[in-house]
């Protein structure tokens, strides 16, 4: 593993590779603190977009394996913003730092990043992909379940960045993946060509109550952006939130996950929200330890 980019980058071994050493660095920092293997090493945050949960994660990740994390507002702060071109940004930053994580829009410009800067890159989200936060699924999976293998994952809303990561993390995981989407909230077509490989053990499906019948988990993210769509996604996502009505329908000790930030009483309900804090929020913090696992294998070699 060179970068992490978007899940499909990934094989299964090294999938499992990073969830445990994310356990055993979760285990260490539990029992006094995470060994510095980042001792002498910096890393570049680079952000063109709001964070909570990437950029203070990856903050303290970095602090807690010993290196130097440097925040950097990619929209205000770096000459990228008056016109820079990113390739030349990307060989700066390659020459100070030993890895770049970057929050941005297009994944084709994360892609470039990683091309031309001669170090690690890793996605801290794009509109295509958000690996991270799948990998902290998978692991908050894992713990509970005590396996991956044959678990039953419906991933209902919009078929975005979350979808596109679900689908391909989920079925190298080894899982049964559903996604519920409206039909012109579809995830990218490369992903449904990447699913279709594994025959039965993917579905495309419309209906809520059919894709989380039986489920052993089942994810939602925000589908209302906020960005003058708001009405026409309240219509078109009209049966899509979770609540206790619909998860009545899935297995009766199900998990429910929510990437968060949660707009309750759109995608979840108060009520489902509330019932299921602790996992969404153990999801939360194990964003920490998967980025640590991720930072501690391309940089120290784990």
């Amino acid at each position: 593993m060179n970068h992490l980019l978007k899940m499909s980058d990934l094989t299964q071994q090294e999938l499992y590779h990073i969830l445990d050493v994310a356990v055993q660095l979760k285990a260490a920092q539990k029992a006094g603190g995470t060994p510095p293997l980042l001792a002498g090493k910096s890393v570049a945050l680079m952000f063109s977009k709001a964070s909570t949960r990437t950029r203070t994660s990856f903050e303290v990740g970095v602090y807690q394996l010993g290196g130097l994390g440097n925040y950097m507002n990619a929209a205000t702060e770096l000459q990228a913003s008056r016109g820079e071109p990113l390739r030349d940004t990307a060989r700066v930053l390659g020459r100070y730092y030993d890895c770049v994580v970057w929050r941005t829009y297009r994944q084709r410009d994360l892609e470039e990043l990683a091309e031309y800067a001669g170090v690690p890159v890793i996605n801290g989200l794009t509109d295509y992909a958000h690996p991270c936060q799948v990998l902290a699924d998978l692991m908050t999976i894992r713990e509970r379940r005590g396996s991956l293998q044959g678990q039953k994952l419906c991933f209902v809303g919009d078929g975005n960045n979350m979808a596109n990561s679900l689908i391909v993390g989920g079925l190298l995981a080894g899982m049964q993946v559903t996604c519920v989407c409206p039909p012109a909230y579809r995830p990218a077509a490369d992903v449904l060509m990447f699913a279709h490989k594994y025959g039965a053990g993917f579905q495309l499906l419309h209906d809520p109550k059919e894709g989380v019948r039986d489920a052993d988990v089942v994810v939602t993210a925000v589908w209302n952006n906020g960005e003058g769509e708001t009405e026409r996604r309240m219509r078109d996502f009209l049966g899509y939130q979770l609540t206790g009505s619909l998860l009545a329908g899935a297995k009766p000790d199900h998990m429910v996950l929510h990437c968060l930030p949660a707009h309750r009483g759109e995608e979840i309900s108060n009520a489902v929200f509330e019932d299921h804090a602790s996992e969404i929020f153990d999801e939360a913090e194990n964003r920490l330890h998967v980025q640590k696992a991720v930072l501690a294998i391309l940089l120290a070699g784990l």
